[in-house]
């Protein structure tokens, strides 16, 4: 009776090694299902976190820049052997927005409190098939830091990624179909109205933009900013997608195929004013293949992604070029390594690039954009273990650094304190949020 919930619990992250525990069970299904039926009891279960955030932008211009409670809640039900549920909600209140004035009235009013809708979702197990209904994060990749192959997941980018990545997923209304046999599982997937990433507000005279917005120009260029077009959410402009996973010889491999609204904004040249350009947030259709692979090789795992983009636009430095944009097709792919130093230094290292294909001088990137970073994690004693993760552009001197330390000071509570620090040009991925250097510290209840 418990093997539907099982699956369900590991199938996000590892769905080929479901094939595993379907072999293992094989043979007792058909003659266990009558029994199961009759004695199974329904089961019912609350879990949740409580987190206080509190960061300070020590960059000039210095600022208290978060003091956030935030509560989640869950409920997972099975009703019988095959069919569950999931109901959760999160309440975010940031106190900033409230006692400060350093940042726009449209910035305050988007973060001061917001209630979000987080997994809620209907599932139905029968045989190889699961079927999943509702509010649900559909996970496709996942290397350290950055995103790659998770390409159906929205996030709430307004932190860029320093938040858990747990927490910046943001889950997509979607019809979600699976299918495990042996060594083989599909996953087939449509999104009638898709849920896009937040990316705050842009600044008012006087006044500061959201803390990492994702659009930033040359200091000396000064831009108004229109309100976000999502217009194109709607049924027509649906996403779909299918993942098919092998395992093979201990090597996970997938492919997939995504056609998507972007949930990742372009930002459109719409006009000038006093001579001023003037910008407006748009999401185009774009179309994705990509694969991953795992393998565990004794004491190191070894792991890819790469993503073909179509479709995708990118500005560029020329006032002639109609939008400011120009399509660029795009070629992204990451190798990772995870192993242990000999004094228990758990380490990821990786290797990521970018090419443009059909590249255009006048994009704000070269040709081949490329990047590695390094993450340590060591326990200190019991309850307290430090981590640092540096991702460093090859390119220029543009990097992020996060160093961390965690203290899980009696059950259930956890303490952090930290530091987030960027450095690179002003239109760089990390150097747009050179003034945004923090420290900040987290206090988190779990029940």
């Amino acid at each position: 009776a418990n093997i539907p919930s099982i699956k369900q619990e590991i199938k996000g992250s590892n769905p080929v090694r479901l094939a595993a525990l379907d072999e293992l069970f094989v043979d007792s299904k058909a003659s266990s299902t009558k029994v199961t039926n009759q004695v199974f009891k329904q089961t019912s279960s609350w879990r949740g976190f409580s987190q206080y955030e509190m960061a300070y932008t020590y960059a000039d211009p210095d600022h208290l820049s978060k003091m956030r409670l935030r509560t989640e809640l869950e409920n997972v039900r099975q009703i019988n052997s095959f069919i569950k549920w999931k109901l959760s909600g999160r309440i975010d209140y940031d106190a900033v927005y409230s006692i400060s004035n350093f940042y726009s009235h449209s910035v305050r009013e988007d973060q001061r409190f917001e209630f979000w809708l987080r997994e809620n979702y209907l599932d139905i197990s029968r045989g190889n098939w699961d079927f999943r209904v509702g509010r649900q994060h559909i996970i496709w990749g996942e290397m350290v830091g950055l995103f790659f192959a998770d390409v159906v997941s929205a996030k709430d980018m307004r932190e860029f990624v320093l938040q858990d990545f747990n927490l910046l997923r943001i889950p997509q209304w979607a019809l979600r179909t699976e299918y495990s046999r042996n060594n083989f599982h599909a996953d087939l997937v449509w999104i009638p109205f898709a849920t896009l990433d937040k990316i705050g507000r842009p600044g008012e005279p006087g006044k500061s933009a959201a803390e990492f917005y994702p659009f930033s120009l040359p200091d000396q260029v000064q831009a108004t900013f229109l309100n976000e077009d999502r217009s194109g959410r709607n049924v027509a402009n649906s996403n779909y997608g299918i993942r098919l996973s092998q395992l093979i010889n201990g090597w996970d491999f997938s492919g997939f195929y995504y056609h998507s609204l972007d949930a990742s904004p372009t930002f459109h040249l719409v006009g000038s004013e006093l001579g001023r350009p003037i910008f407006q947030a748009r999401h185009d259709r774009i179309d994705q293949v990509g694969s991953t692979f795992s393998k565990d090789l004794g004491s190191i795992v070894l792991k890819g992604e790469f993503v073909y983009t179509n479709g995708r636009q990118f500005n560029v430095t020329r006032l002639s070029q109609p939008f400011g944009l120009i399509q660029q097709d795009t070629i992204d792919y990451a190798l990772g390594l995870d192993f242990n130093l000999p004094t228990e230094i758990r380490t990821n290292l990786q290797f990521f690039q970018r090419i443009f294909l059909g590249y255009d001088r006048d994009i704000f990137h070269d040709k081949w954009e490329s990047g590695a970073s390094i993450m340590l994690n060591r326990k200190l004693w019991q309850d307290v273990e430090v981590q640092t993760l540096l991702i460093h552009s090859l390119n220029r001197v543009e990097w992020m650094l996060r160093p961390r330390i965690n203290w899980n000071f009696t059950k259930n509570w956890r303490f952090a304190l930290g530091a987030d620090m960027f450095e690179g040009p002003a239109t760089g991925l990390f150097g747009r949020f050179a003034n945004n250097d923090r420290v900040f510290t987290e206090v988190r209840f779990s029940f």
